[in-house]
């Protein structure tokens, strides 16, 4: 799961370079990143919410408001939705058995959808959390998280796309899923029992998971 960081600066080499996701974590919110131009207007770097030691990592699109003002990612409507959505169908605590990180770690303003560039800038980071966490199954929530993630995968619809699993050759034995993003869930409702009967299709992976642990 490496990756080379050639261009960046000495800071974000010793970022790119921790040994433990303790030490990347700390390193990078305190990095005072500019290396778009999303810096400008961020209260925090918005690295994750969760638990680094767990085996399920999430991945949505960037910060909003409230996750700017706290520094912790997926804090506001949408990820109180998701958490509740968990709990009912999984049994589980986000904050325990997931690690939910963003694909850009500064918000966008009016929290809309990051530019290329953006997302470029940030990728190392993210790819980084993925390094040293070592997920085995990796959820994309929504068509942005998608779109970066995977790039092979072009002029897709989430509705083909969503509740399926899928493998990345570059991260050999990690299952991957896409997700409705919960804030599309609370554009669209209707949505909803889309979601459910994904999770229970996660639920039932996470058994075969468990299984073979």
């Amino acid at each position: 799961m490496g990756f080379q960081f050639d261009l960046f600066d000495g800071k974000q080499n010793d970022i790119l370079g921790a040994g433990t996701y303790e030490e990347f974590k700390r390193l990078l919110e305190g990095s005072r990143c500019a290396l778009c131009a999303l810096h400008a207007s961020r209260t925090h770097i918005v690295v994750d919410r969760g638990n680094p030691k767990s085996k399920i990592l999430m991945i949505g699109e960037g910060p909003g408001e409230n996750e700017d003002l706290q520094g912790r990612a997926f804090v506001g409507r949408s990820g109180r939705l998701m958490d509740r959505l968990v709990a009912e169908e999984l049994g589980m605590d986000t904050n325990r058995d997931f690690l939910i990180a963003n694909v850009i770690k500064c918000r966008p303003p009016q929290n809309r959808t990051p530019e290329m560039q953006e997302a470029q800038a940030c990728l190392p980071f993210l790819r980084k959390q993925v390094e040293l966490m070592r997920p085995q199954v990796i959820l994309l929530l929504g068509a942005t998280a998608l779109k970066h993630l995977v790039p092979e995968k072009k002029n897709f619809s989430m509705e083909k796309e969503a509740g399926r699993f899928f493998s990345v050759s570059q991260y050999a034995g990690v299952q991957w899923m896409v997700l409705y993003h919960p804030a599309y869930l609370l554009y669209d409702p209707r949505k909803e029992p889309a979601f459910r009967q994904h999770l229970q299709s996660l639920k039932k992976l996470l058994e075969k998971v468990t299984e073979r642990a």
